[in-house]
Formats: structure tokens, C-alpha cells, sequence
């Protein structure tokens, strides 16, 4: 039975460009809705910017042009990342649009309307300088508990105590350096403890959809108890009213009949992913209001990371309830993506920046397969590593299934002009494709990514094991037009090609491109397949062309290798950002004397350095400075070396610190590496400060 799902995944802040969790995300969910397109469900796929709030309107503030320019900014780098993956969206928008203040205001006075809306005054923290209440992460100072010093408004670095921005020790603005006045402002409420909100999310969050699922993972689930107790009543609901407001200047949506109060930006959000449907819905002449009536058939699914459980396992259900709209069906919530079992960081190499990927001429399709094959429906991080990333998209994509039409349909096309031809009954053939094909269509359904990559590569070795049993090159061999054999190779590579096809219609979901290719190229079919194509046995092929490249482990080294670094150029380039001394000091900075050097064999920048720092050890460091040095002319010298950078894994080994250098950030003009070297009379070991 046919089914209509309308499908977004999390805004993102539309202050920055899109790193590779956002990747990640979106992935996943373009995966699951190509994967049930072809199943012939009716699928909306929406996205959007979160372009409201603080941090936008500050950013903004200090770059001198206006929130909707810096908005805009980003926004117009979106298809480039987008597009690079293959990641289809129906309709892209932004919560800065007519669409959602429409709609956030008319959900606002609907819960005002049922009771749900409340006011009171607040204390907070206020910038007599900047004249704006400061949200927590613009407040600074001292610690209350350990006393460590500029520590933020909500917790410590430090010592991992949270409290609240007046418990601060001297507290000073991060906008001004002023010293914060408490001031007192009516705040808007949403009445997140009425005892009807907590009864409904009780329900919400243990029950199931329309199709009899259960909303929540377990995980999430298991959650939302912490904070929802687990009595049916809700007595043990720890539970607080969400303040929804924002006073004067903010850059956001209005509230209405309150004259200088915005709504936070986590309440117009969410509200976002109806705001983009609405507006996708007005182009392609939709009803909106009846595909989301609350009592209709669509289905409605988020994929969020596991960070923003609480908005919207909560606030999100809660708000559309009590505003009389159709509450989501499902949350698909994942986990974080880690490089080598480290968190993302960029200034430590174990960044992974998706434009960079797309730069260096790396395949999309490799990230999407091998993003695939760690994602299950368990709210689990997922592990990016280097050496595994080139050993399982090299053995499944290129030694198992490009492998089986690479070398079946050369035969075909040499002997049999293109023709396949299958000997006796095809009947256990269809099936077992008819088998495979769909434990890997329900496999991702479930979004069980994972086991279906592991079930349709099992199929394709079961397909080259069976080809390399019936040994078509011994058959021919010497073959002649008349031979009997004939039939018996044209019947062995025909099943190959079957079993082929087969592999790509399941791959379709996460290799769109690819499989598109196969479908119009090599079997002159219509592109996309659906998943009944599998079944279709194919009677003719077109000339075998390359499928994919290889990846080169070089090219994993180009990935994480860190860029040259930055100084003024002589037309004077900006200094950073003002950093405390506190923040400088964690830097060891040490002088290091080069006893070897050597090029690296495989990479054109990388030279190796052995370092003596004083440690009664050497150390191996790997520099991007080969343009710059040959190896002997560096051994003997000093240098400085950054001591306390975590090691950082390449596919040549361990790099444990980094050398400094110099160069100018316009480097076509004024071309050249620099490494520090001490004056004469500095000491292995000695500190640099």
C-alpha cells in the first residue's frame, strides 16, 4: 500500500558552512527516502536554514552588514555541498521567511488560546554598554566552585560545575568587557509542566504510530523517562515551562501583541520544517493543511542527532498538540561521527571538511557508502577511519562488485554481441534475487544501513564465487561459433550480469549516480530503478565501461593533511580572533633539534622529520614543507616544535606534534615555506614563551 511521508532532517544554524555531521545527517535521510521512493511511496523531503537568534545577529553585527546578508551568504553555499553528495532535496528554505512567521505566530496564539502561554518577570544579566539582555554563552568569570577563571555563564570548563550566569564570580560581558547589571523583563512561558502537556507526552512518547511503530528508538526512549518519571500521572515529571521569549534587539520573528519580545529561536525552528513544506507545497500547487491534518494518513518523520533530543521529544510534540496540528510519527535520531575514534578537530588533523573532500576530487559515493555501512537505527556514534575507509570501499565496491559486470561483461560483449542468454530454468535465479532484494529493501526501511550493505555484499560473493567456480575464461578458450560450449558461457556470464543488476538496484538508495549509470549505460534501462527491477532479468548489454576508481590512500593523507599556515600578507590581513593569555599558555611550544629527515614516499608534500626535544626519546613529526626543503639540507638545524598537539594518525605513520612555519596565506603571489629556526645557543627541550 502506497504511503504519502513527509521527511526533514535538523536545521542548520545558518552561521556557518556545513561540516561533516550535517553530511552525515543528510545522507541517512536521502538514503531512507530514495530507499522508499522505490518502494512507490510519496515522499516529501524538506530542508531549511535556522536563520534566527543572538549569535547570528552578533556575527553579523561585527562583520558590519545585516543578519539577512550573513544568512544569505551561507545559504548560497548549500548546493554546492548538497549537489556534491547527491543529496536531493524536494525544497530548501529558511526560517527567516513569510512562511514561518505565519506560522509561528499562529501556533503561539493557539497555545495562548488553550491555556498554554504564561508571563513573568525575570532577573537576568544585562550589558549597560551593548544595551541587550545577555544570552549565558556572553557572560564570563570566575568559577564559583573551583575558581578557575573566565569560565562561561552555564558551566566550567574546568571543573564541570553548572550553574547559573548570577553565580558567577565577577562577572563581565564577552561582547564589551562591561560588568552585567541584573535587570528585570517580562519572559513568555510555555507551559511545559500543565499536567495535560505532561499526560500527553507520556503517551506520545511511549506509544505508536499509525503503522504500529514505536516513535521513539529505545535509546531515546529511555530518555525521556529521565526527564518524564514513569508513572502514568506524570507525579514524577521533572519537567520546567520553556521560555520562549527574547527581548529587544534580536533577530528573529515578533511576538504578537508584545512590542519589543521575540520568540527564542528554538521555538520558530522547528516550526521551520512546516514553514519550507508550506512554501514547497505553494509551488507544486499542494494542499498543505490537508497533507498535515492531524487525523490524515501522511507520515511524519524527523532525523535529528541525538543533541536536540529534548526540543524535540518534547517542546516540538507538546507544541503541536496544543495548537491543534498533526504531532510527528517518528524521530530517527543517530549519533555523533567521530575520525579514529576521536572527536572532531580540525586544529588536531581529525577534522573531516566535506568541501575539501569534494576538492581534492574523492568520489561522493565513497562517503555515502561508507557512511552506510556504519549506521544502523540505534542512536550510535559512527567511526570515520582512514585505512578502513580505503580497504572496504576498494574490496566491496571495486573488488566484489564492479568486479562481477567488469569481467561477465567482456565475455559478452566479445562472443555474444551484447546478447545474454540463460540455459534451462531461471525460475531459482529470480527467486533467490527476489529473496535478497527484499531483506535489503526491509533492511532499509528499518534504517538498518549496516546489515543491508552486509547482506547484498554476501550476495555479490556469492555471485563471484559462482563465477569463478564455472571458470568462463577456460571455456573460452579456443571457443569457435559453433561450439557446444557457447551456450554453457553465455548462460554462466548472463547470471553473472543478472546477479549484477540485482546488486545495483539495491545499491541504488546509496550510490545514485553509480547505479544510474549502470541502469542507462550498461542495461539501457530507465534510471532510477525501483526495487521490483531486480526481479527483471536483463537480455542485453551495451559495451562495459570503467565504473569507479580506486581510492588512493594518498589522497586520505591530502584529506586530513592540515593546510599551510596563515601570516599577514604584505596588503595586511587581518589578526584572529583575541585570545586570553590562559589559552596561549596551553600551547608548549618547545625548541626541537632535527637529527634525520626524509621524503615521504607516496606523498608530494610530506617530508618525515625525526625531532630530539629533550625528552630523552626522538619524536616523529610528518610537515607539508617538501616544496620548500630538501631533506639533508634540514638535519642538524633547530626548530620549534608544538609539544603538546595530540598525536595525529596518517597512513604513514604516527605525526607527534607539529613544526612551525611561516608563509603568506596568498601563496601564488608570494610563494614559500618557512620553517622557525632558533638562534645559535638554544637548548633541545627548552621552552619557548
Amino acid at each position: 500500500m502506497s504511503r504519502t511521508i513527509f521527511v526533514t532532517t535538523a536545521l542548520p544554524y545558518a552561521n556557518g558552512s556545513f561540516h561533516i555531521g550535517h553530511i552525515m545527517e543528510y545522507i541517512q535521510a536521502d538514503i531512507w527516502v530514495r530507499s522508499m521512493r522505490m518502494a512507490g511511496h510519496t515522499v516529501h523531503f524538506v530542508g531549511a536554514d535556522d536563520a534566527h537568534g543572538a549569535p547570528i545577529m552578533l556575527k553579523a553585527e561585527a562583520e558590519g552588514i545585516s543578519p539577512q546578508e550573513l544568512v544569505a551568504r551561507y545559504a548560497a553555499e548549500r548546493p554546492r555541498y548538497l549537489d556534491g553528495f547527491q543529496i536531493k532535496f524536494d525544497h530548501w528554505h529558511s526560517t527567516d521567511s513569510p512562511e514561518n512567521v505565519e506560522l509561528s505566530q499562529d501556533i503561539y496564539k493557539s497555545l495562548k488560546a488553550a491555556g498554554f502561554i504564561s508571563s513573568r518577570n525575570v532577573e537576568q544579566f544585562y550589558d549597560p554598554v551593548k544595551g541587550m539582555f545577555l544570552p549565558d554563552r556572553y557572560i564570563k568569570g570566575e568559577c564559583p566552585t573551583c575558581h578557575a577563571k573566565d569560565q562561561y555563564g552555564d558551566s566550567c570548563e574546568s571543573c564541570g560545575a553548572v550553574y547559573a550566569p548570577t553565580d558567577l564570580i565577577e562577572p563581565y560581558s564577552t561582547l564589551t568587557k562591561a560588568k552585567p547589571v541584573l535587570k528585570s523583563s517580562e519572559h513568555f512561558f510555555f507551559k511545559l509542566s500543565d499536567p495535560r502537556c505532561v499526560q500527553f507526552l507520556q503517551e506520545w512518547t511511549t506509544g505508536t504510530n499509525r503503522r504500529g511503530q514505536k516513535r521513539l528508538q529505545s535509546e531515546v526512549l529511555a530518555k525521556t523517562r529521565e526527564w518524564l518519571g514513569t508513572s502514568e500521572d506524570g507525579a514524577e515529571a521533572n519537567l520546567n515551562d520553556w521560555d520562549i521569549s527574547r527581548d529587544a534587539p534580536y533577530f528573529g520573528i515578533e511576538i504578537p501583541d508584545a512590542p519589543g519580545k521575540y520568540f527564542y529561536v528554538w521555538l520558530d525552528a522547528p516550526v521551520g520544517y512546516l514553514a519550507s513544506f508550506k512554501a514547497y507545497c505553494n509551488k507544486q500547487g499542494l494542499d498543505f493543511d490537508a497533507l498535515l491534518d492531524p487525523n490524515g494518513d501522511t507520515e511524519q518523520v524527523h532525523f535529528i542527532g541525538k543533541d536536540i533530543v529534548y526540543f524535540h521529544a518534547l517542546f516540538w510534540p507538546a507544541m503541536l498538540k496544543f495548537s491543534g496540528r498533526k504531532t510527528p510519527d517518528g524521530l530517527h535520531v543517530h549519533g555523533f561521527i567521530t575520525v579514529s575514534g576521536e572527536k572532531m578537530s580540525k586544529s588536531r588533523g581529525t577534522g573531516i571538511s566535506p568541501i575539501r573532500y569534494l576538492e581534492i576530487g574523492m568520489n561522493p559515493e565513497w562517503l555515502r557508502y561508507y557512511i552506510a555501512a556504519k549506521l544502523n537505527s540505534h542512536v550510535e556514534d559512527i567511526d570515520f577511519n582512514p585505512d578502513d575507509f580505503v580497504a572496504r570501499v576498494n574490496s566491496d565496491l571495486i573488488g566484489k562488485y564492479v568486479n562481477i559486470a567488469s569481467r561477465a561483461a567482456n565475455f559478452i560483449s566479445k562472443f555474444f554481441d551484447g546478447q545474454l542468454g540463460y540455459a534451462g530454468d531461471v525460475t531459482a535465479l529470480a527467486s533467490d534475487i527476489s529473496a535478497a532484494t527484499e531483506q535489503v529493501r526491509a533492511d532499509f526501511e528499518a534504517r538498518e544501513y549496516g546489515r543491508a550493505i552486509r547482506r547484498l555484499m554476501a550476495y555479490a560473493d556469492t555471485v563471484n564465487q559462482a563465477f569463478d567456480a564455472a571458470q568462463p575464461w577456460v571455456l573460452a578458450k579456443g571457443i569457435t561459433p559453433d561450439d557446444e560450449r557457447r551456450v554453457q558461457l553465455q548462460d554462466i556470464c548472463s547470471r553473472a550480469l543478472a546477479g549484477f543488476k540485482a546488486l545495483t538496484v539495491m545499491l541504488t538508495p546509496v550510490l545514485p549516480g553509480l547505479t544510474d549509470r549502470v541502469a542507462r549505460e550498461l542495461f539501457e534501462d530507465e534510471s532510477p530503478y525501483r526495487w521490483q527491477d531486480a526481479t527483471t532479468l536483463p537480455t542485453r548489454i551495451q559495451k562495459f565501461k570503467h565504473l569507479m576508481q580506486r581510492v588512493e590512500p594518498a589522497m586520505l593523507d591530502e584529506l586530513f593533511e592540515p593546510p599551510a599556515p596563515e601570516v599577514p600578507t604584505p596588503g595586511g590581513e587581518a589578526i584572529a580572533e583575541i585570545i586570553d593569555f590562559k589559552d596561549f599558555a596551553k600551547v608548549d611550544l618547545r625548541i626541537a633539534r632535527i637529527e634525520a629527515c626524509e621524503a615521504v614516499e607516496g606523498s608530494d608534500k610530506l617530508l618525515r622529520l625525526t625531532l630530539d626535544a629533550g625528552e630523552g626519546r626522538l619524536r616523529q613529526v610528518f610537515s607539508g614543507i617538501k616544496s620548500a626543503y630538501k631533506p639533508e639540507d634540514l638535519v642538524g638545524k633547530l626548530t620549534v616544535l608544538v609539544a603538546n598537539l595530540a598525536p595525529r594518525k596518517m597512513r604513514f605513520g604516527v605525526s607527534e606534534g607539529m613544526v612551525l612555519a611561516a608563509s603568506h596565506a596568498d601563496e601564488a603571489s608570494h610563494p614559500g615555506i618557512y620553517i622557525l629556526e632558533p638562534w645559535p645557543g638554544a637548548q633541545p627541550g627548552m621552552r619557548v614563551s
